[in-house]
């Protein structure tokens, strides 16, 4: 296969534009060749050898609307694997058990996976909240909701099979509990836990939308890197609406500086970057 021209700088803005609208991601100019190589792909697979008649094609194109959900699926779905950062979950699972007895009987705990990708991280939530439960003594009486903008991503979600590789470094009590062999070296996570885990595709663009309200926890973490600052902190503000009084909101270390809502307080950590929600006088 012959190699496709170099992008030059105005066809690249022109994909920087076009991915920014319609997904807020930003693409740095450091990250053009990580473009090139998975537009070129792509291209390839479908027979076009001219970025600019793939950008028409993806625009206003007869199947344009199927072919950008197979391309943003190329360029947003990161390799993630299961307790990704342990010290975010430690502080989700000492923000459990820490909780008065009382609010686990006002009803089922709700977490949110933002940006779940191929549902390593909602599955590891309901691992935590699942030994929370066992640990408290207490029927576990929670749910997950996982979304990301990838279809594709969401359809593996669901399956809950995964590579042995995306379990490296796990408890193998937690792994002996949680997964059981499948084929080719994958593992399958238990039923029980599956069904207590739900996807739904997001654009975080359109948070606004969102049929959700009183989430006890929100996880976001790796995904507000690809946003610009200002983004990021719309996105953390309408998040932070989501939350139920007392409830956590976890990101990933660096992602957001200099912010605070007058509505969160930030938990002290030296290695999560994290808020809960303030209650009314009231509540």
């Amino acid at each position: 296969m012959r190699r496709l021209p170099d992008m030059d700088a105005a066809q690249f803005q022109q994909w920087q534009k076009l991915l920014e609208h319609r997904t807020g991601i930003t693409l740095s100019e450091e990250r053009r060749s990580f473009l090139e190589t998975n537009l070129s792909i792509r291209m390839r697979e479908i027979g076009f050898s001219s970025y600019q008649d793939y950008y028409e094609h993806i625009v206003s194109g007869p199947e344009a609307i199927r072919e950008w959900s197979v391309l943003v699926d190329r360029l947003t779905v990161q390799e993630t694997r299961f307790f990704r950062d342990p010290d975010a979950f430690r502080l989700v699972a000492d923000y459990v058990l820490t909780r008065p007895r009382e609010q686990f009987r006002k009803g089922p705990l709700e977490a949110w996976s933002v940006g779940c990708s191929t549902g390593e991280e909602p599955y590891t939530l309901a691992i935590t909240l699942n030994e929370c439960m066992s640990q408290l003594g207490l029927q576990p009486l929670f749910g997950v909701t996982g979304s990301d903008i990838s279809q594709p991503a969401l359809i593996k979600a669901q399956k809950g099979r995964f590579s042995a590789r995306s379990l490296q470094g796990m408890d193998e009590d937690l792994r002996a509990r949680y997964f059981r062999p499948a084929e080719r070296n994958t593992v399958d996570i238990v039923d029980s836990l599956r069904e207590r885990v739900c996807f739904a595709r997001l654009n975080v663009l359109n948070l606004d939308r969102v049929p959700m309200q009183g989430v006890n926890i929100i996880f976001c973490q790796n995904l507000l890197i690809y946003f610009r600052r200002w983004r990021r902190r719309e996105i953390v503000r309408k998040l932070a609406g989501y939350l139920a009084p007392g409830g956590l909101l976890v990101l990933g270390q660096g992602e957001l500086t200099d912010w605070q809502h007058p509505g969160l307080q930030r938990v002290p950590s030296e290695h999560v970057l994290a808020w809960t929600k303030r209650q009314s006088n009231d509540e």
